[in-house]
């Protein structure tokens, strides 16, 4: 016979009720009355609860349908600053210069720094985006010439806008098609069925450091395709993995060019990855560095202090080659798209196929896949993700911010994880100018839906009237789990109901489809 409580468990997921809600405690501050409010664990893109993540997957596609071929120019303007976010900024000012001034005078600034922090979290707080100051940390240059073994790109003068060409047939009807791109990265050694045919001989170092700085990769072929196209370029991208575990990039693109060029500016681009060497291991095993407080990271043998990142990079000169140059692989599908054709939908199902799944998630070729991923994992267990990675201990250089207990092989970013296979970037990559709203807008759109169709007023509420709170656990007035899913089903029910009974009323309109959307 089944447990009661998992058959209460695929109930909810068959009504979309979020299965791990957050249990917070809310205040209204008018009216002082408190209340414990379940928050759907789906407020992150990447939840695990299965219906949170068929949610997010579903604002995606509204998202990547909505953005694709926009015909209008996105009005992307900044609100004026109110009074508040001006104070906040002029009382910085004024922290700013007694700080400097002490400073000057050669005083402690300890707690004017923590002031300055404090401030500068009110003022993200307060709704502005950035840092007042920016960036304090001096950026490293190196020279922007062009590799020698990479092609030439042209360069077209950029126009002002974010949309394509329009076509006009001869009957008058205007097109404005868009395009579907597939990028992939280069072969590692044959492969079958997403197997290497011998494992010895392929090269995993090089899939491992392919996949650690892959989202760079990305970041330049948008520059590259934004510089050849000639205008402010918009796109959806989603990364997915490919049966050999290595990541792969899907990419709607709004306005169109030839395919040639596509393939031109994929073949043109490159990443350089200007780190220390990562190649001769010096320490190893039970041979590590020692961790002093005063100077850092120490030689075992001699004592001697291991170089800074910074001073790593210093010792990196003008005739230094790369640590690791990245490209893509040859093969680059290039598909036109038309708005509103089954093309179109069925290119953002697969753009938003993976979603809801890790990297990892994709091992469906039995126990040779699984040994695949387990050497993949294995090569990169001691390859440096960033500057701060334990593993450059290993390679004889303290790590940037190096703290006691750093350890080789022992690094926590996410690139690390086993389910990521190395590929630490974000899945969903969205331009700013996509579809001219936030993705809270976009939520906000399913949210004003719903309620118009029950009947209900979508008021927008006071940011300021609430505070919310977490509740510990164990506290009495928390319902269980179990009875607190019972009740959002049971609301949920409800909802269902309404709308069943508005769609029979709706001759000739089909609203489920939008229902799924919104639910």
């Amino acid at each position: 016979m089944p447990m009661a409580r998992d058959v209460l468990v695929e109930v909810a997921k068959q009504h979309g009720v979020c299965i791990k809600p957050l249990a917070l405690r809310r205040l209204d501050v008018v009216t002082g009355q408190t209340e414990i409010i379940d928050v759907p664990c789906g407020s992150t893109l990447d939840s695990k609860c299965p219906p949170c993540a068929k949610r997010n997957r579903q604002l995606r596609m509204a998202q990547c349908r909505e953005g694709w071929h926009l015909d209008t120019e996105p009005a992307i303007t900044p609100d004026e600053p109110n009074e508040e976010q001006r104070w906040l900024v002029e009382f910085r000012a004024d922290m700013q210069a007694k700080r400097d001034a002490a400073a000057q005078v050669g005083d402690d600034t300890t707690d004017l720094d923590a002031v300055l922090s404090g401030l500068d979290d009110e003022i993200n707080a307060a709704g502005m985006r950035g840092s007042v100051t920016g960036s304090a940390v001096p950026k490293r240059t190196r020279s922007t010439r062009r590799r020698q073994d990479a092609p030439d790109l042209p360069k077209r003068k950029m126009a002002n806008t974010t949309l394509g060409r329009t076509f006009t047939s001869p009957d008058g009807k205007v097109y404005r098609p868009s395009l579907f791109v597939t990028l992939t990265l280069p072969s590692y050694g044959k492969v079958r069925n997403g197997v290497p045919l011998d494992p010895d001989t392929y090269d995993y170092r090089r899939a491992a450091r392919d996949a650690l700085h892959f989202s760079k990769l990305v970041d330049r072929f948008v520059q590259n395709l934004r510089r050849v196209a000639g205008y402010d370029v918009q796109y959806f991208a989603s990364v997915e993995p490919q049966k050999r575990l290595a990541p792969h990039l899907h990419m709607a693109i709004r306005g169109t060019l030839p395919r040639a060029e596509i393939k031109q500016i994929a073949a043109a681009t490159y990443h350089q990855v200007w780190w220390p060497q990562a190649d001769e291991v010096r320490f190893d095993g039970a041979h590590l560095p020692i961790w002093d407080e005063q100077a850092g990271y120490l030689d075992p043998a001699t004592g001697e202090v291991l170089p800074t990142w910074d001073e790593a990079l210093d010792a990196l000169d003008e005739d230094a080659e790369p640590l690791h140059v990245l490209r893509f692989g040859e093969q680059v599908d290039v598909q036109g798209v038309l708005a509103g054709t089954p093309d179109a939908d069925q290119c953002i199902r697969y753009l938003s196929k993976y979603l809801t799944k890790s990297l990892g998630d994709a091992l469906d070729g039995g126990q040779a896949q699984r040994e695949h991923a387990a050497r993949m994992v294995d090569a990169l267990r001691y390859e440096p993700c960033s500057p701060t990675c334990p593993n450059w201990l290993r390679y004889g250089v303290q790590p940037k911010n190096a703290k006691a207990g750093m350890a080789p092989g022992r690094c926590r970013s996410k690139g690390h994880k086993p389910e990521h296979l190395g590929y630490a970037g974000r899945r969903v990559l969205v331009s700013r100018k996509w579809s001219n709203k936030t993705l809270a807008e976009h939520r906000q759109d399913r949210r004003t839906w719903v309620l118009e169709a029950l009947g209900q007023a979508d008021e927008p509420t006071d940011p300021h009237r609430y505070i919310w709170r977490p509740v510990p656990a164990g506290d009495a007035n928390v319902p269980p789990l179990a009875v607190r899913l019972l009740r959002t089903v049971a609301e949920r029910q409800r909802w269902r109901a309404h709308l069943r009974e508005l769609e029979a009323r709706a001759a000739g309109q089909d609203h489920s489809a939008t229902w799924e959307e919104a639910a």
